[in-house]
């Protein structure tokens, strides 16, 4: 099942996908901040990147960190700055939290911009792999013009350096993290779970 991830709410069909979601961005710039708009939303729990990823990822309480990169201005002399490194992708890994790629951030940029936004996802994808972190990649579109065909973000996603599998499964993690959150809900506390009637 191919689901794209949208922030409009017209109804689209068509483009090879069995599902469009609309979900709510959570934007945050404190810890209590982040945890109030958290216990705030009843849908899927997506975060938008910023320079407190750290922050958002040790919540444990959000399904999706989308577009890590974003927020950062300038790279270190040494390396690139791509909003992910070693700590977070394993705190990341143990919350069983999924990092997610915004096409439409490279769509509504340009020049130089985009070139470095590009180059930041190759990265995170790089680190995604190795750490063996689930992957998610949607168009995002804030209206149906840029919307794009579940051919073209698996294109995306192989352009970015996932294998084409891996940029397929992209594209279906969303019925993975819709199952784990059905289990956390019936979850009392850790070894402890409601029987289901």
């Amino acid at each position: 099942m191919f689901v794209d991830l949208v922030l409009c709410k017209e109804q689209f069909s068509g483009l090879g996908f069995d599902k469009v979601m609309n979900v709510n961005l959570i934007d945050f710039s404190t810890k209590k901040d982040l945890q109030k708009k958290l216990s705030q939303e009843k849908g899927l729990r997506v975060v938008l990147g910023s320079r407190n990823n750290r922050t958002a990822i040790e919540s444990k309480k959000i399904d999706l960190l989308l577009s890590p990169e974003r927020g950062i201005k300038k790279d270190s002399f040494h390396h690139r700055n791509s909003g992910l490194d070693h700590a977070i992708c394993v705190l990341a890994k143990k919350s069983n939290i999924t990092i997610g790629f915004n096409f439409n951030d490279i769509l509504t940029s340009q020049g130089i911009l985009r070139a470095e936004k590009l180059g930041r996802m190759m990265q995170n994808v790089r680190l995604c792999r190795k750490h063996k972190i689930r992957m998610l990649i949607g168009s995002f579109a804030k209206d149906k013009w840029q919307m794009r065909s579940k051919n073209d973000l698996i294109s995306f996603g192989i352009v970015l350096g996932m294998h084409p599998e891996e940029a397929q499964k992209s594209l279906q993690v969303i019925k993975e993290i819709s199952k784990e959150r059905k289990e956390k809900k019936l979850q009392i506390s850790e070894g402890v779970k409601l029987l289901q009637q």
